[in-house]
C-alpha cells in the first residue's frame, strides 16, 4: 500500500480512543507551533494531508514509525515517542490491553494453549482465519487491525535481552485446519522455526495423556523484572489478571506439572515434523 494513503487502523469501540484522541491533539498543536500546514508536514513524512488529518482528529491510529519520524521532523525531543507504546496498544481489544503491556515487559513467559496456536507463534494467515470465524462477525477493518497488532506483539521474539519463553500446546490445536491445510502447514512450520530459538521451548501435550493438569483451560504466566509474576486468563472475550501471590503461585505450579506431562522439546519437534508430513 502507498504510504501516502496508509493512514493507519481506525479505533473501534473496543480501542483506547482516549489516548488516540489526546495524541492527535498533541500532534496538531506541535505541528501548528512549528508553522507547518498539513500538506507540507505530510509531504515530509510521505503521508497525505488527509492521513495527517485522520491522525490529528483521532480517527486513525498512527503507525509507530510515523510517530518516531514526526517527533524528529517537529523537533519535539521525545514528546511524541513517549506516547508511542500507549498509542500502539490502542490497536488491541480492550480486554487484552493490560496483558499486552505486561507481555511486552516480560523477562519470562509461560503459556498453555488449548484452543488455538498462541498469538506469538501465529502466521498472519492463521490469525486472519481465526478472526474471520468469530461470531458475531468482525468488520474487515477490525480484522486487519488485529492482525497487525498481533504481528507487532511478535517483535518480542527478537528483543534483546531475550525473554525466556515456554509454550505447551495441546495436540488437538495443532491438528485443527483453521483456514485450510495450507494455513495449518504454514503455522506448523513457524512453530518449528520459533522453537529453534535458544530462548524458546515448545512442547506438545498429547491427546492420549491420561493425566493432564491443564484441564481448567488455557493461561499465561508472565514474569517481570524483579521476579514479580502475574497470571492471565482469557475466555469468551473476557479476561482476568491474577496478581495475588498465592493465586499466581498456584497457576505457576500448575504450569510446571503440565510441562512435566507433555512431550519434551525434542520429542515435540519430531511430533510436529510428522504432522507436517501428514498434512
Amino acid at each position: 500500500m502507498d504510504a501516502r494513503n496508509d493512514d493507519g487502523p481506525r479505533p473501534g469501540r473496543d480501542s483506547g480512543t482516549g489516548i488516540v484522541t489526546a495524541f492527535g491533539r498533541q500532534l496538531k498543536l506541535l505541528r501548528t507551533r512549528a508553522g507547518l500546514e498539513r500538506p507540507e508536514f505530510g509531504a515530509r513524512l510521505s503521508y497525505s494531508s488527509s492521513a495527517i488529518a485522520s491522525f490529528e482528529q483521532g480517527r486513525r491510529i498512527p503507525p509507530g514509525k510515523f510517530i518516531e519520524r514526526a517527533d524528529e521532523v517537529l523537533g519535539t525531543g521525545g514528546l511524541l515517542t513517549a506516547l508511542k507504546d500507549e498509542v500502539q496498544r490502542a490497536q488491541y481489544p480492550a480486554f487484552f490491553r493490560d496483558a499486552a503491556r505486561l507481555e511486552a515487559e516480560a523477562v519470562e513467559l509461560w503459556l498453555y494453549a488449548v484452543q488455538a496456536v498462541p498469538g506469538l507463534l501465529q502466521t498472519e494467515e492463521y490469525t486472519r482465519a481465526l478472526l474471520a470465524m468469530r461470531r458475531p462477525l468482525l468488520d474487515e477493518e477490525i480484522i486487519e487491525r488485529r492482525v497487525a497488532a498481533r504481528a507487532a506483539r511478535q517483535t518480542i521474539l527478537d528483543r534483546w535481552p531475550a525473554p525466556l519463553m515456554s509454550f505447551v500446546i495441546d495436540e488437538a490445536v495443532l491438528r485443527r485446519p483453521f483456514g485450510g491445510k495450507h494455513v495449518l502447514r504454514g503455522v506448523l512450520e513457524r512453530v518449528l522455526h520459533i522453537g529453534e530459538k535458544r530462548n524458546v521451548e515448545v512442547q506438545v501435550m498429547p491427546i492420549d495423556r491420561e493425566d493432564n493438569a491443564g484441564v481448567d483451560g488455557p493461561f499465561t504466566v508472565i514474569t517481570r523484572r524483579g521476579g514479580v509474576q502475574v497470571a492471565y486468563l482469557e475466555v469468551q472475550g473476557r479476561s482476568t489478571l491474577l496478581t495475588q501471590g498465592e493465586e499466581v503461585r498456584t497457576v505457576a505450579a500448575r504450569y510446571g506439572i503440565i510441562r512435566s506431562q507433555a512431550l519434551d522439546p525434542r520429542e515435540t519437534r519430531t511430533f510436529i515434523e510428522r504432522l507436517l508430513r501428514e498434512t
